[in-house]
This record gives C-alpha cells, sequence and structure tokens, in this order.
C-alpha cells in the first residue's frame, strides 16, 4: 500500500536556491510568456540568464515550459514549439538541427512505482542532432534519440530509439529507415 506520508525527497537538488527556482517561475510565467510571437531573442536572452546552454538561431515558443532552464542544453537551428515542456528535474541535451513539435513532453522525472513511499527517479534526456519529435510525444526518462530520428506523432517513448529511423506507437518502436533528400 503507498504511504505518500513518507514521501521525502530530501536529497533531490534542484540545482540552484529555491529563491532562484522561485523568480524562474515567476518569469516563466510572466515576462517569458506574455512575450510577442516572434521576440526569440528576447526569450533566449531570459533563459540564457537562468543559465540554459543555448546555440545559435535558436526558435523557443512563448508556451513552451522549462522547469530548470540551468539543466537544459539545446543546440544551433532548434525549433521548440508552443506547449512543449521539458521537465528538466535531470539534464535534458537537444541536439542542433532539432524540431520539438507542439505539446511534446520531456519527462525526466517519474516515482517507483513498486516503492510504498513513491520514490522520486530522476534520469537524463538526450535528443541527438537532426531529430524531429512530431506532435505530441512522450519521451520518458533516461531515453535517448538517435541522430536523425523521427517520431511520430503522439507516440511515446520508453527506451532508447536509433539514429536514422522512423519510429512510432506507444510503445515507440522503430518502423523504417528515414530517407532525406540533401
Amino acid at each position: 500500500m503507498v504511504d505518500l506520508s513518507k514521501y521525502n525527497q530530501e536529497w533531490f537538488d534542484k540545482g540552484k536556491s529555491n529563491i532562484i527556482v522561485m523568480l524562474w517561475f515567476v518569469v516563466q510565467h510572466t515576462i517569458f510568456k506574455l512575450s510577442l510571437h516572434n521576440m526569440y531573442g528576447y526569450r533566449i536572452f531570459i533563459l540564457r540568464l537562468f543559465g540554459c546552454k543555448i546555440g545559435k538561431n535558436v526558435k523557443i515558443r512563448r508556451t513552451c515550459e522549462i522547469t530548470y532552464p540551468w539543466k537544459v542544453i539545446i543546440g544551433d537551428n532548434t525549433w521548440i514549439d508552443d506547449e512543449v515542456l521539458l521537465y528538466s528535474l535531470d539534464k535534458i541535451s537537444i541536439g542542433s538541427n532539432c524540431s520539438i513539435s507542439r505539446r511534446s513532453f520531456l519527462c525526466t522525472g517519474s516515482h517507483d512505482i513498486e516503492d510504498p513511499h513513491f520514490r522520486l527517479i530522476v534520469k537524463p534526456i538526450e535528443v541527438k542532432d537532426g531529430v524531429w519529435l512530431q506532435a505530441d510525444c512522450f519521451i520518458g526518462q533516461g531515453v535517448a534519440i538517435g541522430r536523425e530520428c523521427v517520431i511520430g506523432a503522439r507516440s511515446s517513448v520508453f527506451t532508447d530509439m536509433p539514429e536514422g529511423m522512423i519510429c512510432m506507437g506507444t510503445p515507440c518502436r522503430a518502423v523504417k529507415e528515414r530517407v532525406t533528400i540533401g
């Protein structure tokens, strides 16, 4: 039987002080979210102030939510669409030339389903160069998405996906090789 009265995450390191965490939450839900559609440079500036490592020519939409930006790395020429959630309790690394489509959820944290105290588990996520996460994908903790991989819309990814493949489904599986004309 689960006993949430014994839940304890004192060991968990947010990476910054509680004051910085609260300041980020206020900034994210006000001046970040209320910025105009095409103010990409402004949002990048704010994220960098809070420790996010971001490459050149990155586009992050105003309704993207990032739990702890200081635990996120984003490569060059990457787009992150509206309503994307980067639940960065652990490191999230997104490569260059990636497209993270609307409502995708990269989730580095969960709970141990066999622990009666619901212990928190965190593991990093790595999205390698050239990846396209189509709309409404779920990427679970500890997952690596291979280079040039496409994850089909509404897929749920719980294990690593190979490079150069089109993958889809719940649970997500590689279905065919990705062919690019270039």
